[in-house]
């Protein structure tokens, strides 16, 4: 067992911020802490808070942290901040809203960058799930980047997909499109003293009710919330504790972990391919041949040529199979 592994299980909070860090900047011990903490896996509730940005996600998992630590759960937070595509840093400013738990050893909270990932979660963020499970937190409240319908990582990594919306700012509209309703499991209508929040409840109302099927067969809550004065929050974490139950009750939830084993180990897999393929890429000269000398050569047909060393793969065509 690595050294870092026997001191987060045993609740030592630096040993908890190191193994993070070695997690997200993919350090050689990665693997052996990943090892270490995955027999920990499974033993908290992940909930996902999704949204475009602005829609107050921050302020409510501010919220929702203060109601479930008032049950004597803990909780850790992992928030997403997007990064710069320059230089791959980030704010990391989610933090600065949830303050007042700082000094709460019940409640660690970590802010990650997103490093150019698209789906709204940074490329180590499901990894770095397992060290806080490990670490013991009962809850962990996981923020996504906001970045609108690309955002659909979260539905692959949490238990429970909170997705928030405000009146007035075109999310009626987002609610439609392809993806955004799909993951959702309790939709939130955020700020909902403003105008308009009447009409979004309305709209998601029925939205709900021309949906021929519910995944897993649960009906989506719409909550009011005004997460600035905490209201409504109550209402959130039942409906957040009434879908664990039912997806525990349903036999979904253990089948929804086993399918995001199959995508990490599918993950893996592919990230050990593309790692191959790029240092093969440089190293090989035939290789570097096709793709850097023969312009003649359509893109096609290149990659025929390179996949000749790759007999057990040939590229789609039409129906046909990749391997």
């Amino acid at each position: 067992m690595h050294p870092l592994v026997h001191r987060v299980i045993t609740g030592d909070k630096r040993a908890l911020a190191r193994a993070l860090t070695l997690i997200e900047n993919d350090e050689a011990e990665r693997r052996a802490l990943l090892e270490g903490f995955y027999p920990y896996s499974g033993r908290a509730m992940v909930v996902g808070m999704t949204g475009s940005p602005g829609a107050g996600k921050s302020t409510l998992v501010d919220q929702v942290i203060a109601l479930v630590r008032s049950k004597g759960l803990s909780v850790g937070v992992v928030a997403v901040d997007p990064s710069s595509p320059f230089t791959g840093g980030a704010l990391l400013g989610d933090r600065v809203r949830m303050l007042r738990h700082s000094t709460d050893a019940g409640v660690y909270i970590r802010s990650v960058g997103s490093r150019g990932s698209l789906g709204g979660l940074g490329q180590a963020t499901r990894d770095m799930l397992y060290a806080l499970e490990a670490y013991g937190c009962d809850v962990i409240l996981l923020e996504t980047v906001g970045v609108g319908q690309s955002e659909l990582d979260v539905m692959t990594v949490a238990d429970t997909v909170v997705l928030v919306l405000t009146p007035g700012a075109g999310d009626a509209i987002q609610t439609a499109k392809a993806g955004i309703m799909e993951i959702a499991d309790v939709f939130v209508v955020n700020k909902s003293e403003l105008p308009g929040a009447d009409a979004l409840v309305r709209e998601l109302q029925l939205m709900l009710h021309d949906k021929r099927s519910f995944r897993e067969d649960w009906k989506n809550p719409i909550i009011r919330t005004n997460a600035v004065h905490g209201d409504g929050i109550a209402d959130l974490w039942l409906a957040v504790e009434q879908h664990h139950r039912h997806m525990e009750e349903g036999g979904h939830l253990l089948a929804r972990r086993r399918q995001r084993h199959r995508e990490e180990a599918l993950r893996l897999v592919e990230a050990a391919f593309a790692r191959y393929l790029s240092e093969r890429a440089e190293q090989d000269a035939d290789w570097r041949r096709a793709l850097l000398d023969n312009l003649a050569d359509n893109p096609y047909q290149t990659a025929e040529k390179i996949l000749e060393d790759l007999p057990w793969i040939r590229l789609r065509s039409g129906n046909d199979s990749v391997l």
